[in-house]
């Protein structure tokens, strides 16, 4: 008999925490405050774990999130965290079975895809997920950008100004900046209150470990605000008592171009400051053209980012729109079987249907290229030029190219 695989019981948090610890390979202690602070935020229900001789070595957790898809509609999506398998336990199969029966949960309840940020790029393509939106981090030299030393707040023609707020405060204004975000950036997903807590200090599991941050506001010309800045700021000194300090930005809503362009230049301006670290961006973010110099700003992290992995093929395809009227069937071929099928995908100005078929497939895929071109950030010629997209009827691959594909890249700025 291999280890026990069920969701947990609240009497066994204290354990599935220890558990988390030592897969991420933090300190396993675990304290009561932490497991108080953290047990009202868990749904048992939707925590799995891996129980040997009363010892948890696998975690695994799930929650309910909207994802925002091309053209701006949200779909219900079953949100993976917390994945551990202890290394006295690896390769025996206990991350395929959590994960079997959260997939399997999440489409009972009507969850139209599954998301995760994935650690390590090997593991969940088996499991039907796709690598659907990438993340770009700057760092910006600030001397070198160019930008007026003088600069002291949005110019007279804008009529914004940047006012330094409290966390207080940005759980006020926060969700609302980030809602009107999601209505437009396919890729984001939904944040609940927990979220801005969190970001902002408030009931954190380790309040001894918080660094307060800065939290900046711009406002526009009729005083609403339009944007929002949280960074931090570290304190080194050159040899020559030359200030080189750096600023690292957690996150920045920005919901008009003008308001991104000032709290990019608010925080390339404060003293002291000589580098700038962007956080977690879009991979075509206007930022570096946004400075005079755009060699300023050098790329130090690139790579895959969000993972999506869909659980209904006919909602998914009907909640997003397409950059070209087109039909497509598409022959599915997906290992655990959730979504295997043929499907035809009708795409026009009146709107999308997509429906099962048995009708001759134009392209044949796994349901993990189809999760990759889900949100519009890669290119089905590229698939097809990888092998991954078999192409059955000559030109169903450039006719995909130019239906699926997105004017900008897909973006989600958080890790969950």
């Amino acid at each position: 008999m291999g280890p026990d695989v069920r969701p947990i019981a609240e009497s066994e948090f204290p354990n599935w925490l220890r558990a988390l610890n030592t897969g991420f390979l933090r300190p396993p202690s675990v304290t009561e405050k932490e497991v108080a602070v953290r047990l009202p935020h868990i749904d048992p229900a939707r925590t799995q774990g891996a129980f040997d001789g009363g010892r948890c070595v696998a975690t695994f957790r799930s929650f309910a999130q909207e994802l925002t898809v091309v053209g701006g509609a949200t779909v219900p999506a079953d949100a993976i965290s917390n994945v551990t398998v202890s290394p006295t336990h690896r390769r025996r199969g206990l991350l395929s079975r959590m994960m079997a029966a959260d997939l399997a949960a999440a489409k009972e309840r009507g969850d139209v895809v599954a998301t995760l940020i994935a650690a390590e790029y090997p593991i969940y393509g088996r499991y039907g997920f796709g690598s659907a939106a990438c993340t770009t981090e700057w760092e910006i030299d600030v001397p070198r950008a160019g930008l007026d030393p003088r600069w002291s707040g949005p110019s007279a023609q804008d009529g914004g100004r940047i006012d330094l707020v409290s966390g207080a405060d940005v759980r006020k204004l926060g969700p609302a900046l980030h809602d009107r975000l999601r209505t437009r950036q396919h890729g984001t997903v939904s944040r609940d209150t927990r979220w801005w807590e969190l970001t902002t200090g408030e009931n954190r599991p380790d309040p001894d470990a918080w660094t307060e941050p800065f939290y900046a506001v711009y406002s526009n010309a009729d005083g609403e605000p339009d944007g929002l800045i949280i960074y931090r700021a570290d304190d080194h000194w050159g040899d020559a008592k030359q200030p080189l300090n750096r600023a690292t930005v957690f996150d920045l809503i920005a919901d008009t171009p003008a308001a991104e362009r000032a709290l990019w230049h608010f925080v390339c301006s404060i003293d002291w400051i000589s580098t700038v670290r962007t956080g977690h961006r879009a991979p075509d973010d206007l930022l570096p053209h946004l400075l005079p110099d755009p060699r300023a700003a050098r790329i130090v992290t690139q790579a895959d980012w969000l993972w999506v992995r869909l659980l209904d093929v006919p909602r998914a395809l009907e909640a997003r729109t397409y950059a070209a009227p087109g039909a497509l069937t598409l022959d599915i071929h997906d290992p655990t079987s959730l979504t295997t099928g043929r499907y035809h995908l009708n795409a026009t100005p009146a709107g999308t249907t997509c429906t099962p078929t048995r009708t001759t497939a134009d392209l044949a895929l796994d349901a993990r290229e189809l999760a990759t071109l889900y949100l519009g950030d890669e290119s089905p010629t590229r698939l097809a030029a990888l092998g991954r997209i078999e192409e059955l009827t000559p030109g169903a691959v450039a006719r995909a190219e130019t239906m699926f594909r997105a004017a900008r890249r897909a973006w989600c700025p958080d890790v969950f």
